[in-house]
């Protein structure tokens, strides 16, 4: 009678194993895959077109018989760059196209006779081509920027700075000051008169970013 208590348990028992067995396994649910937030760089290409104000102060002044007056006016045009960030560090050249309404304009009389010995005429028109180098933080740019400058028969240089925000994925805004220092290739020089131009110009712009992350 024992052992066939004993058979019976056990028969039971390694019947309660089997069943346990054949039930499912709880397991925990896989954990959702959540990509990560894309990080925001500076490096890149961009276009972009500008717009502002610029003033003139060249040296033609110096004839007082020249009505030649400092001027100043509208500013606008359209860049092109390229970006590279290496940290919080940001590297790029930029070239410029502008169309400037301001400058030199008037008449000079050499003799003083009365008649008009020439006319001091303003370019409509400069560009430049530039480093730049600046400090990101985040989406916002602070950078200083110089290089080449160039209009109609004069060439020279240009420096200046700005702060640049980007507001998307795709497109910033920047706020720039620049001065500009020309001098005439056409070697027109006498006392009091060499030719030198130099202008400032304040400019606000939009760029369209390539390729942002």
């Amino acid at each position: 009678m024992k052992k066939i208590l004993l058979a019976s348990v056990a028969l039971f028992g390694f019947a309660g194993a089997a069943a346990a067995a054949d039930l499912p396994m709880r397991a925990a649910p896989p954990a959702p895959i959540i990509a990560a937030a894309p990080i925001f760089t500076w490096t890149g290409f961009y276009v972009g077109v500008n717009a502002g104000y610029g003033w003139s102060n060249d040296d033609f002044d110096a004839v007082d018989f020249a009505d030649d007056e400092d001027d100043g006016g509208f500013v606008g045009g359209a860049q092109v760059g390229y970006n590279y960030q290496i940290g919080s560090f940001v590297v790029g050249l930029e070239g410029d196209i502008q169309y400037a309404d301001f400058g030199r304009e008037g008449a000079f009389d050499f003799d003083r006779d009365g008649d008009e010995d020439g006319v001091l005429e303003s370019s409509d028109w400069f560009g430049t081509v530039r480093a730049r180098a600046g400090v990101a933080f985040g989406q916002a740019l602070i950078y200083g920027t110089g290089g080449f400058a160039f209009a109609d028969d004069a060439t020279g240089w240009t420096a200046g700075g700005g702060v640049e925000y980007a507001f998307t994925n795709n497109l910033s805004v920047k706020l720039e000051g620049l001065y500009v220092n020309l001098e005439n290739d056409n070697d027109f020089d006498f006392a009091g008169f060499d030719g030198e131009t130099d202008f400032g110009v304040v400019r606000a712009g939009l760029n369209f970013r390539f390729g942002t992350y």
